[in-house]
This record gives C-alpha cells, structure tokens and sequence, in this order.
C-alpha cells in the first residue's frame, strides 16, 4: 500500500511539474504569432511590418488618396512665392489631349463630362465665396473681401496657376487640395473659372 501510494505521489508530482513545463515554458500563443508573416487584420500589430517590402500587395481602394507619389509636390515653391512650376503646368484637359487619367484610378474620366464636373464642383466649394458667376459675390465672400475671379488681373493669370491656388490656396483663401483631391476635378475647376471669365468679357 505504501508503494502505491509512493508511486500515485510520483505521478501528481510529475503531473505537476509536467503542468508547469507547459505553462511556463512553452511559447506562448502570442509569441508563436510573430512567425507568421502577416493577416490582412494583423497589419497594425508590432510584429508585422507588411509594407516594409515591395512583394506584398498593395490593392487600396478605389479613390483612395495616396500618401506618396503621383503628382509632384511644389508646394514649399508656391509658399515661397515663386510661380515658376504653376505656371509650367500645362492644362491636360484642354487641347484635344484625349481622356485624362484620374489620380488613383485605372479608368480614365471622359473630358467631356468636365463641365458639369466643373460647375458642380465650383458650386460647392467655391461659389460661396467667390459668387456663383464668380464676381466675387457669395454670401462669405462678401464679408471678407473674396476676389473676383472676372478681373483683367484674375483672366491673365495660368491654368496652371489657377490651379495652384485651389490646390494650395493662397491668401485669404485656404488650401482644397484635400477637399478637391483628384487633379482632374481640380482642372474641371479651372476650366470653369475659364468659362465665368469668358461670360464675364462678351458681357461688356
């Protein structure tokens, strides 16, 4: 009897020890995680890094505005007052120069649905101010001082400086270029001013 009970003490104990080699000395679940390369939930976890390298896929959705590359940054140029980039930007929707590709999009938008596009966007970010003929006008543009966009001063300036102006402001007027974030609404934009600019003149 004292044997067995020996024997049954020896196996609680080495149950025992055996429970703490496996609590204790086994990787953890979290740990046995860091193997894995990465899940798509994962991304955010210290242990995966999924963008450090160019062979994992980037699919982001559509409209997605991107952190790097696409158009070019003359933005420290433009707060310096310097014009020489925004006036060299050349107007891709004018010209015959075909369909225009949208920034982070794999369709090209169709020019000539940009009037519309033009008139809805100046409308919604712009005609508060600047007044829906673009005489400088609007409701708030009234009450602090909003240029008009008629003048002989305002048609003498560059598409492409028009479209510096919207995509970095300048002045009283802030910067859209988060707001109206692809360049082609941007040139739609543009493209209206243009046609407000031209009404203006044949009504003289």
């Amino acid at each position: 009897m004292r044997a067995e009970r020996c024997l049954a003490l020896g196996a609680l104990l080495l149950a025992a020890a055996g429970c703490d080699f496996y609590y204790h000395k086994l990787p953890s679940p979290d740990d046995v995680l860091h193997a894995v390369p990465w899940f798509d939930h994962m991304i955010r976890a210290r242990y995966v890094r999924p963008y450090e390298t160019a062979g994992v896929p980037r699919n982001t959705v559509p409209g997605t505005v991107p952190v790097t590359g696409g158009e070019p940054d003359w933005g420290a140029e433009w707060a310096a007052g310097k014009t020489a980039t925004a006036d060299a930007l050349r107007n891709p929707t004018r010209g015959g120069a075909g369909p225009v590709p949208r920034h982070g999009a794999e369709t090209p938008e169709i020019p000539g649905t940009l009037d519309a596009k033009g008139d809805t966007l100046y409308q919604t970010f712009c005609a508060v101010c600047h007044g829906p003929a673009g005489a400088g006008d609007g409701p708030v543009g009234r009450r602090i001082g909003a240029p008009a966009l008629t003048t002989d001063r305002a048609r003498g300036f560059s598409d492409g400086y028009i479209y510096s102006i919207i995509r970095y402001g300048r002045g009283i007027m802030p910067r859209y270029g988060d707001k109206v974030y692809d360049p082609l609404d941007r040139w739609a934009i543009v493209n209206h001013v243009r046609k407000l600019q031209a009404a203006a003149a044949g009504g003289r």
